[in-house]
């Protein structure tokens, strides 16, 4: 039997970055002594979720994978606790800005950088502003024991990014997300929607999937958590609520998962030849 264990991080942060690394990394200490590999914080934990305004200064923030303070402090992590850290950050490549993220193996090397593919535009998420549209196509890294494939936040919506990542041989999904209130419409609540869409991808792809989100209230927006971990069946193995700080970790078993996958026939049965509107423009 190949077990991995995985683990998501959900608390909250402030504008200082230095504070939130070490949250963070208190964290995943913690997710590490109970036996995690592969340890996802939420989406860009480095501060703030800042695209709830269009404020030029806020590109200051922003940093080339080689020296973003938040990936640097993870990669010394990860070294030190052999350990996976699927690291959000704000990139600045030149000119362009990015919503990316740095995939640090054990031996505290990135192993690449996947960028969003899929930026969202509305009131209180206006990323647009800030980030171009990810140029690196969806990413799938050898992990321990498993295949990692990793979306951002707003990519945990579409069913595409999950499939694209498991035809690449994904065998665990991951989402870091900054995700709460709508200040256009305070009535929508829209906590389990975002899960649905991504318990969804578990079922139909037949592949565990590990979500961390942040919680607390910057600013009036207040980001609702109810991070979550689902096996390959879509049933929640550990999950957080819409408030506290904490780590969860489960523990999967991968030749089950495989199995299952392979009774289930949705990769035996799929018809690519009738796919061809999937990829035309509207």
């Amino acid at each position: 039997m190949t077990e991995i264990t995985v683990a998501a991080l959900q608390l909250a942060f402030s504008a200082d970055i230095d504070a939130n690394i070490a949250n963070v990394s208190r964290l995943v200490r913690e997710a590490h002594g109970q036996g995690a590999q592969v340890i996802l914080p939420p989406e860009l934990f480095e501060g703030e979720y800042f695209c709830r305004v269009e404020d030029e200064g806020l590109f200051a923030n922003a940093s080339p994978v080689g020296e973003h303070k938040a990936v640097l402090a993870m990669q010394a992590l990860a070294e030190a606790l052999k350990v996976w850290i699927p690291t959000s950050f704000f990139e600045a490549d030149g000119p362009h800005h990015y919503n990316s993220l740095a995939m640090i193996g054990p031996d505290g090397e990135v192993r690449g950088v996947y960028r969003k593919s899929h930026i969202p535009d509305g009131p209180g998420y206006e990323e647009k502003f800030y980030f171009r549209p990810g140029n690196t196509g969806f990413k799938v890294w050898d992990g321990p024991s498993a295949k990692l494939g990793v979306g951002v936040c707003w990519d945990q919506w579409y069913p595409e990014t999950a499939r694209a990542m498991m035809l690449m041989g994904a065998e665990l999904l991951f989402y870091p997300t900054a995700i709460g209130s709508e200040p256009h419409d305070t009535s929508l609540d829209t906590a389990r929607l975002w899960r649905r869409a991504m318990v969804g991808h578990a079922v139909s792809n037949v592949v565990p999937v590990i979500a961390a989100n942040r919680v607390g209230t910057e600013h009036g927006q207040t980001f609702y958590g109810t991070s979550f971990i689902t096996d390959e069946r879509g049933d929640i193995l550990a999950e957080l609520d819409r408030e506290e700080e904490g780590v969860i970790v489960a523990t999967l078993d991968l030749d089950r998962v495989k199995r299952h996958r392979a009774a289930f026939g949705f990769f035996r049965d799929r018809r690519p030849e009738l796919y061809g509107r999937l990829v035309q423009d509207i």
